[in-house]
């Protein structure tokens, strides 16, 4: 039987799924994707994974994908990152069973992907992302979907999707932001360019960004005319965004929890990272059990915070004070799940931040410098924060790491003593001399 392809897989498979929890890397685990299932969420996707990790490491594929295997957590999708198309497929190929179908993630802005050479700065190199979408759509039994970010350039943007479309992909979900539009600079999302997409392909296509409440799910797809629409951080902040409500944040703590009792192991930094999210508005204000959620090493420790929270809110409901007496602003009291809305524009993050780099440019007294760098600094005098004149590293041949400065083969540690070893060949980059020893060891005549 011939897998499903373009709408046909999104009405069969995924059930004609609208509403839709982003990929969040160690945070979108099975756990969380069950609480946002319950709370409205129709299709889930695993937390981005790195290809060649998943191909080499058997502890991690169990820890993360096959040991999280569970009936309900259906239909699933599984993201990886990858920049060659060999390990992506192989990857895949290990993952495919155990989901409905495998993303690629070309979304992903972060400075860890630029160094990585995954994500978002692939953007640019169409010739390989046609190969790797075309070599994943011939080999594997479920569909390929992939999750893109936007150019500045409208028409750009919609030829990226035609590509990709052309190259085999079943579904595409655009992120109406640009690879700079990140942290504190993240600002609006441009749903003209996810609708210029979705005019332009024949497969479903998902929108992400400026999802904060279930009305702008409804003007979304309205505005855009997407199948479905992606949520990350509103879903962080209300996991009950689908269904149209802002509970108490308590409510959905506890059955979190609950859950992550129910579906051990869970690690638990991901269940301390949930729980900052859910009780972000309520931290500002109770600083004290802020740094007590930071410092607890136990799953029960982290409920006992949780409780300690709640209570504090029930006392101000009981003794009738309201958000406005904290000065917050926010639309809603503290204690009710609802998004973090950044509290500058763009614009003026921007403005402030290209300053203080200017600043730190020019004039490198240990005044201009952060707190950070003033530390480095009292350790080593000589330091040096230019990048211009810090040393530019040659890299290794064969992975891509900075080379070891006297390994004779242009490798980095690891690759020079495979290679010592394997050819028993001398090198003097931390002693690997395999060639020497040997002659050591074997007397001569």
């Amino acid at each position: 039987m011939s897998k499903l392809q373009g709408f046909e897989f999104w009405r069969q498979t995924l059930k004609e799924a609208r509403f839709v929890v982003a990929p969040m890397v160690d945070q979108s685990e099975l756990a969380w994707r069950l609480l946002s299932r319950r709370h409205g969420a129709q299709l889930c996707y695993t937390p981005m994974f790195h290809a060649q990790v998943f191909v080499r490491d058997s502890n991690y594929r169990r820890e993360n994908l096959y040991n999280e295997v569970c009936e309900e957590d259906r239909p699933l999708i599984t993201q990886f990152c990858a920049n060659d198309p060999e390990v992506f497929v192989q990857a895949a190929l290990l993952a495919q069973d155990y989901c409905d179908a495998i993303d690629l993630n070309l979304g992903c802005p972060q400075m860890i992907a630029k160094r990585g050479h995954y994500g978002v700065f692939l953007q640019d190199e169409w010739e390989l992302l046609e190969k790797m979408v075309r070599l994943a759509n011939e080999k594997l039994s479920v569909p390929i979907t992939c999750k893109i970010r936007v150019f500045k350039d409208i028409e750009k943007t919609v030829h990226y999707a035609q590509m990709l479309e052309k190259a085999g992909c079943q579904l595409l979900t655009v992120h109406g932001r640009t690879k700079d539009q990140k942290g504190a600079m993240t600002g609006i999302a441009s749903w003209e360019h996810i609708k210029a997409v979705r005019k332009a392909v024949g497969i479903p296509v998902f929108a992400n960004g400026n999802i904060q409440h279930l009305s702008d799910v409804e003007r979304c797809i309205q505005e855009t005319g997407v199948q479905g629409v992606m949520s990350a951080e509103g879903n962080l902040h209300n996991p009950a965004l689908f269904e149209g409500r802002s509970p108490p944040v308590w409510e959905m703590a506890e059955e979190y929890l609950e859950v992550v009792k129910q579906h051990p192991p869970c690690t638990l930094s991901f269940v301390r990272a949930h729980l900052f999210k859910l009780w972000h508005h309520t931290l500002q204000i109770h600083q004290d059990l802020r740094e007590d959620l930071a410092k607890v090493k136990t799953l029960e420790g982290l409920a006992d915070v949780s409780k300690q929270l709640r209570l504090r809110c029930q006392e101000e409901i009981a003794r009738g004070k309201g958000v406005e007496e904290k000065g917050s602003g926010l639309p809603l009291p503290h204690w009710i799940c609802q998004p973090y809305v950044r509290p500058a524009s763009a614009s003026e993050v921007k403005k402030t931040v290209c300053q203080k780099r200017a600043l730190e440019d020019s004039d490198r007294t240990a005044d201009t410098l952060s707190k950070n760098k003033q530390k480095k600094r009292s350790r080593n005098p000589n330091k040096n924060f230019c990048p211009e004149q810090k040393p530019k590293y040659i890299k290794c041949d064969q992975c891509g790491n900075p080379k070891g400065n006297k390994c004779v083969f242009n490798l980095c540690r690891g690759c020079c003593k495979k290679k010592a070893y394997k050819e028993v060949a001398d090198c003097p980059i931390k002693s690997n001399l395999p060639k020497s020893t040997l002659q050591k060891k074997v007397p001569t005549r």
